[in-house]
């Protein structure tokens, strides 16, 4: 019974947790603390906290704790389970409506129209980054430019486009150059 609660309650929250994961925490919190007293409110804070530090997204961490913490390793898979059922039968669906129908000239002139905004989205997200870099979050001042940050970026941008250098191998040395500048600058 406990692991029907456990699927059933985390299928809730992966089906109506829209619009990422901070929108799913009252979500998560009124079925664990809540609903089903499975963690008390301190637990809970504890357990957000835990689900944002560690890799992935903070509804399947949350699953994943509170079923190990309630029932141990079987919940754990049951609770992501539920979790992660909504949108895997989601875009499964948009997958075979895409495959079926990809050659359709109206969805193609609707997946034409949605690529300027996507890569609006993403050019907006990162020269969000970039100014909080390079101006500090204060863009008025020419003295708040973080000399080192844009050199960082320059160089990153330059690794990553001209010479194709491994992302992740690019990001340790930008890390690196960070520590070093603020460490002996």
């Amino acid at each position: 019974m406990i692991y029907l609660q456990l699927f059933l309650s985390f299928l809730q929250v992966g089906m109506f947790s829209i619009g990422g994961g901070y929108a799913a925490i009252p979500l998560i919190r009124d079925q664990i603390v809540t609903s089903h007293t499975w963690l008390t409110m301190n637990e809970f804070t504890d357990l957000i906290t835990i689900a944002e530090m560690t890799p992935g997204p903070i509804a399947v961490n949350s699953a994943t704790f509170v079923g190990i913490r309630i029932t141990g390793p079987l919940g754990a898979v049951i609770a992501t389970l539920g979790c992660i059922t909504p949108s895997l039968l989601i875009v499964s669906l948009l997958a075979y409506i895409y495959y079926r129908y990809k050659n359709v000239s109206a969805l193609q002139s609707v997946l034409a129209s949605l690529r300027p905004a996507v890569v609006a989205l993403i050019a907006g997200a990162g020269l969000s980054i970039l100014k909080l870099v390079v101006f500090q979050g204060n863009v008025a001042a020419l003295a708040s430019v973080n000399w080192a940050g844009v050199l960082i970026f320059v160089a990153a941008f330059v690794a990553l486009r001209t010479f194709k250098i491994n992302p992740i191998l690019t990001m340790l040395c930008c890390g690196a150059a960070n520590l070093f500048v603020n460490l002996f600058c």
